[in-house]
């Protein structure tokens, strides 16, 4: 029983990388219009899709900007009835990116961003605090790119990304009445992203664009016990004399497949629409090797394998904005976005839900300087919880709202 115990609460806290949601905050005005992509005015189309720095109608486009992203979960057992409240401090993803033309018909660039992440706490003696107290999960995405202008009407780009993460996670290990950290601020890998963009008309643009997966590789990660018997601890599971042990996993972020598509209705209104494919199913199980740990279940004890069960995922997009004058621009959108888990494997360290996001905000442009705000709701539908690998049941239900500033510059 103390194996499985341990198993379960070493597991959870590397899990976020794998079983990590993707953070639709990348560009201010993008997230006002639902976070839609074909959008060539400016460097932040640069994440989105390489393929429309070629488009951008200045020399040299700057961008930057900032958010706000507040949630809360709320878990109830419904045999017992008790609710528990996470208390989570505000998110605050960043973005910013460059693009260049040196020569007429090529484009190069750089994007950095912070697309995978999450704060959550809960109190530390809620029931499912062997899976999860707090964690915190951050990464970052830095993107050198480039475009190549093939014909007046489409282009072509692409970029290597380099990705940078960090985990910090505290829950309970009961039976030795103690905690375990998972921790690790080095875990990094490589990845790659292309795209095309046609504007076959002055009124439509259209962007195709595909993200790989990105493996991070954590090779020297730390789970450390603070537990009151410790020399005990530390020689039942092999740990060194800080209750330290060190383990290798290679936690893949995921795979995205975009098709977007802008259209000028009128020379002031514009409509925008994205469809999203995420490839959450490569997640069919996680593999960590512990140094000296004797907690996995093969044939090397130190050697834990866990089934994820995640499914593909789509996420379905649209966004408007309106040019009350040539200086003032309202925007407005909405979109759907699918979780890439079954009631069956919900997990508390990473809560998804099926979620309707409303979205709006202002763009102002002076001559060539744009300041944006975004403001977006969210609705995740409650969900039935049924974890019986983890032995959690009951109902989750959140509520989410973000806010966005950003800047850009396009110098001529």
């Amino acid at each position: 029983m103390k194996k499985i115990l341990i198993s379960t609460a070493l597991l959870a806290g590397v899990l976020s990388y794998a079983g990590g949601f993707r953070v639709s905050l990348q560009g201010v005005k993008q997230l006002a219009m639902a976070h839609t992509s074909a959008h060539a005015e400016d460097a932040s189309v640069a994440f989105f899709n390489p393929a429309g720095m070629s488009f951008i109608p200045s020399k040299l486009s700057i961008v930057a900007g900032g958010f706000g992203a507040s949630n809360k979960i709320t878990f109830q057992n419904l045999n017992t009835l008790t609710s528990t409240e996470t208390d989570n401090p505000l998110g605050t993803p960043i973005y910013a990116a460059i693009a260049y033309k040196p020569i007429k018909n090529l484009s190069v660039g750089f994007s950095f961003t912070t697309p995978f992440g999450s704060t959550i706490q809960y109190p530390n003696d809620w029931e499912g605090k062997e899976l999860v107290q707090k964690l915190e999960l951050k990464s970052f995405y830095f993107q050198p790119m480039v475009s190549v202008k093939m014909a007046d009407w489409l282009s072509f780009g692409a970029s290597y990304i380099y990705a940078k993460g960090k985990v910090d996670w505290d829950k309970a290990v009961t039976q030795f009445s103690g905690t375990v950290n998972i921790n690790d601020d080095e875990a990094s890998g490589h990845g790659y992203g292309f795209g095309f963009y046609f504007r076959p008309d002055p009124k439509l643009d259209v962007s195709i664009a595909y993200r790989s997966p990105v493996d991070m590789k954590a090779k020297n990660g730390t789970a450390t016990f603070r537990v009151p018997a410790q020399n005990t601890v530390n020689g039942l599971l092999g740990l060194n004399a800080a209750g330290q042990d060190s383990f290798t996993a290679t936690l893949p972020l995921v795979e995205e497949y975009t098709i977007g598509m802008t259209y000028k209705v009128t020379p002031k209104w514009l409509i925008s629409a994205d469809f999203n494919y995420h490839g959450w199913q490569r997640y069919s199980k996680l593999t960590l090797d512990f140094a000296n740990a004797p907690i996995g279940n093969q044939a090397d004890p130190t050697i834990l394998v866990s089934p994820k069960n995640f499914r593909n995922a789509k996420t379905f997009r649209l966004g408007t904005q309106y040019a009350f004058t040539n200086m003032i621009y309202g925007r407005l959108g909405a979109y759907y976005d699918e979780s890439p888990y079954s009631d069956e494997n919900f997990i508390p360290e990473t809560p998804s839900f099926n979620t309707y996001v409303v979205t709006g905000g202002l763009g102002f442009k002076l001559k060539q300087f744009g300041v944006d705000v975004a403001g977006g709701y969210a609705m995740p539908q409650s969900r039935d919880v049924k974890n019986s690998n983890l032995g959690f049941y009951g109902q989750a239900k959140a509520q989410a709202f973000y806010f966005g500033l950003g800047l850009s510059y396009n110098a001529f």
